[in-house]
C-alpha cells in the first residue's frame, strides 16, 4: 500500500517539474499529470535497467534523469491531445 501511495507522489512530483519544464500552459487535470509522472518514473526505470545505470554507489543522477526526461515527453505528447480531445467552453 505504501508503495502505490510512493509511487503516486513522486509521479506527482514529476510531472509537476515536467510541466514547469515545458513552455506554456499544458491543460492537464492534476490525476493525470500524477499518472504521466508516474509513467515517467517507470519508463525511466526500465531504460535505465536495460542499459545498466540502474544501480551505482552514490546517487543514480543517470536514472532520475531519464525519469524526468520521460516525463517531460509524455506530458509534452499528452497535454495537447487532452486539450484538442475536450471542447471549449
Amino acid at each position: 500500500m505504501f508503495q502505490l501511495l510512493w509511487i503516486l507522489l513522486i509521479g506527482f512530483v514529476l510531472g509537476l517539474l515536467a510541466k514547469l519544464i515545458l513552455r506554456g500552459p499544458q491543460s492537464i487535470p492534476w490525476w493525470l499529470t500524477m499518472l504521466l509522472g508516474a509513467a515517467g518514473a517507470w519508463l525511466g526505470n526500465a531504460v535505465s535497467g536495460w542499459i545498466g545505470v540502474r544501480h551505482t554507489s552514490g546517487i543514480d543522477w543517470i536514472r532520475h534523469l531519464l525519469q524526468l526526461g520521460f516525463a517531460v515527453a509524455l506530458v509534452a505528447f499528452v497535454a495537447p491531445a487532452w486539450t484538442k480531445s475536450r471542447p471549449a467552453r
